[in-house]
Formats: C-alpha cells, structure tokens, sequence
C-alpha cells in the first residue's frame, strides 16, 4: 500500500470541502483515516484536519493527491517543496507532464517563497519567470519555445471556493440548477446582486445568444446597457445580425417579432442586413450613419459598451465586426473578462461554455435557458460556480428589469 498523510484548513466544515475531499478519496478507490481535525467553534473560525491516505498503488495515490488538491488538501511537505518547472519544446506545446490549471486561485513555490499565480483559469498551464519571480496562467497557443512551465502537482497550492458568509454580494438558494424553486425570489436575488456590483463599480459580462431577439426580449437588454448594467457583451454573428434585423425590418430570421408572424421573403431579411452592415463598414458606422437605431448594439455603441462577437464555421456572412480566427477571438474574450465580477449567460450554450472556461472561480455566473441541459454542461465542463435558472429569457429579463426598476420603453 502506497501511503501519505495531508492537510485541510479553512471553512472546511460549513463549506463542506471536508466531506468532499473523503468523498472523492472513497470514489476514487483509496480508503482514509482522519488523525487529527480541529473544528472551529464559531462561523468565522477556521477548522484544520490531518488525513492519512491508503491507495493500493503509488500511481492511485498521485491521483488521489491531484483530484483532492483541488480542494486544498495538501500533503504535510508541501511547504518544503519547491515548484519543478522544464522548458516548453516549441512554440504552442508545453513540456510533457505539465501542470493543467483549475479556475481556482492558485500559487506555486518558488525558492522557499509562495507565488500567486496570475490570471488564472481552467485548462492551461503556468509559466515561471524566476528572474522576476512572477507566476501566469498561459494558454497552449501562447506559450513560447524556452519559457519554463511548471509540470507535476509538487509545489503547487489550491485555495478552494468557500461558502460565502451570510449577506455577502453573492448570496443565493443552494441548488446549482434551478426548476422549481420560486423564480421571482432568484430573479430579485439576482438583481440585488447586479446592484452591489454597480454600486462597488464592478463590472458585469453578459454573454447572450440570438434566441433572445427571437423571443422579443432585446429591449431589456438594451435596457440594462443603457442603465449602466452591462459593461461587456460577448456573443456571436447571430445575435448581431437578428438584433440589427428587427431594427431594419422588425422581423428575427423572418417572423415580426411584435405580430408573430412570417413575413414575406422573410427568409432574406438576416442577408439583407448582413450585406447592409458590411456595406457600412461596420456595426458602429451603421449606428454613426443612422442606418441602425435601435436594439441592444446600438445601445452597445451609444453607451460605451464593448462587445466581442466570436464567429462560427455555421455563420452567413458574417458581419465585420465578427472575429472568425477562433484563437484571436478567444484571446480577446479573456482580455476582456479580466475584472468582471458577475457573469449573466442568457439563451446561449457555446459561447457560454467558451466564456466560463476563461473566467476564475470567484466570478459568480448565472446561466439563464429554457432547456437545464445547457447549465448541466457548464458545470460538467467545470464552470462549477456556475447557478442556473431555467425559464424563457423574455419572462425573465423583463422581470429583471422590473426589479431593477428600469423603464425600458425607449429601448423597444
């Protein structure tokens, strides 16, 4: 048997981090034993627990050791390791073994000193420069021949997500993904969310797909943009084009969206309009032009709202402003997400996805879709801070503005 003691300490209790980490030793095919735990009396003490682990292979055990570390038991050495770091190969391909980042705060050793690590998110690597003694999360693509990446889990420390504390600004019902529970108390939860934000002049992302436009709730997004709700919009060429479509002929893919209705050659309203936004150069030299007047990327233009739109191999077109050259795009996207503290996914599963790998786990995300498949595979794919309401968008943005006590009939 392969053997090794670790160590727990935080809110490990009430953030039931304790429990998960024996859950996962158990699941895993390991057996544990507790030898020590010293539980805080009071919420705002912190408990510490020593755990020894059996695995019936020393390959088992570093699996273990990997898995639990993303809760942030460590095994007793750590604080005497040192982070072991070899030189990328090429441009774009890390060393072999090398270290795959969570969306957790993360710090590496370095010299007997803890380093944070920079930039963090999920599924890349970590660059080391020792001369400046920096650490940085660094995607595949844009590691560089010779930069020094840390590989294997010795030295490297996870800071796990904690319970928030009682009234703190992102405070909601426990269930990840929500079909039952009463939506209106969500939907005010998550408005007064979005108004502690503002108020500490954070910066809120949202990332929305063309569904929206269909259902006919782009006035309340334009809404939020214009009342200074939304700093960031990430979307794709759908969107765009069917937000601008209802302005130019007040059909989405074809049907008026006030009447419900197909319209006549409808079917070309969407090509219409891209071939009339590239004709101006632009979305924002439509908007300049008066050619748009309206709609959620004319408030996007009016109010200083940055948008990113990511293209797809499905789009027609597309507009000019789209980025086809998916790594420029997802570059970009990770630019911008530096600072944001909220995070609303309305009506979008690919972009949603995209976006939630290039955030840190302390971002609360709020994933809005009428089908729960799509928040199912935000948090499969490790968006786990992620909470979930599933209704239609139209009901739900207008009720969010409601509660926000936005009037939106000049953005209609």
């Amino acid at each position: 048997m392969a053997e090794t003691v670790v160590q727990i300490s935080g809110h490990i209790i009430d953030s039931l981090i304790l429990p998960k980490v024996l859950d996962l030793i158990v699941s895993l095919g390991a057996e544990f034993e507790i030898l020590d735990i010293q539980v805080g009396h009071r919420r705002s003490d912190r408990s510490h627990a020593r755990i020894k682990i059996e695995a019936p292979s020393p390959d088992l055990l570093d699996h273990v050791l990997a898995k639990i570390r993303e809760h942030g038991a460590l095994p007793e050495r750590v604080e005497e390791e040192s982070v072991q770091i070899e030189a990328a190969p090429l441009d774009g391909v890390f060393p072999d073994c090398f270290y795959a980042t969570t969306n957790l705060e993360t710090w590496v050793r370095l010299e007997q000193q803890w380093i944070p690590v920079e930039s963090i998110e999920m599924d890349c690597g970590i660059r080391v420069n020792p001369s400046t003694r920096k650490a940085q999360c660094v995607p595949m693509h844009r590691v560089k021949n010779g930069d020094l990446v840390v590989v294997g889990q010795r030295g490297v420390k996870v800071v796990p997500l904690e319970r928030q504390q009682p009234g703190a600004p992102f405070e909601f019902m426990a269930s990840p993904v929500s079909t039952e529970q009463p939506k209106g108390l969500l939907i005010r939860e998550i408005a007064e969310s979005m108004q502690r934000v503002r108020r500490h002049n954070g910066r809120i992302l949202v990332v929305a797909g063309p569904g929206l436009v269909h259902t006919g709730a782009s006035k309340y997004l334009a809404g939020l943009i214009e009342n200074g709700y939304v700093q960031v919009l990430f979307a794709g060429n759908g969107l765009a084009v069917h937000d601008m479509e209802s302005d130019l002929y007040g059909t989405s893919l074809g049907v008026y969206v006030d009447k419900k209705i197909r319209a006549s050659e409808g079917h070309e309203h969407h090509l219409w309009t891209i071939n009339r936004i590239r004709r101006a150069g632009g979305i924002r030299q439509a908007v300049e032009q008066g050619l748009i007047r309206k709609g959620i990327f004319y408030s996007c233009v009016k109010n200083g709202v940055e948008f990113v739109l990511a293209g797809s191999i499905r789009d027609d077109g597309p507009l000019p402003d789209v980025i086809t050259d998916t790594l420029q795009a997802q570059d970009l996207m990770r630019e911008k997400a530096r600072g944001v503290s909220f995070a609303l996914m309305i009506a979008t599963t690919l972009h949603a996805i995209a976006t939630g790998n290039l955030l840190p786990a302390s971002v609360k995300t709020v994933c809005v879709d009428i089908n729960p498949a799509v928040v199912t595979k935000l948090t499969d794919r490790g968006t786990f801070q992620a909470l979930g309401l599933v209704t239609d968008v139209e009901p739900f943005l207008r009720e969010l503005c409601s509660d926000l006590e936005l009037d939106v009939v000049c953005s209609s």
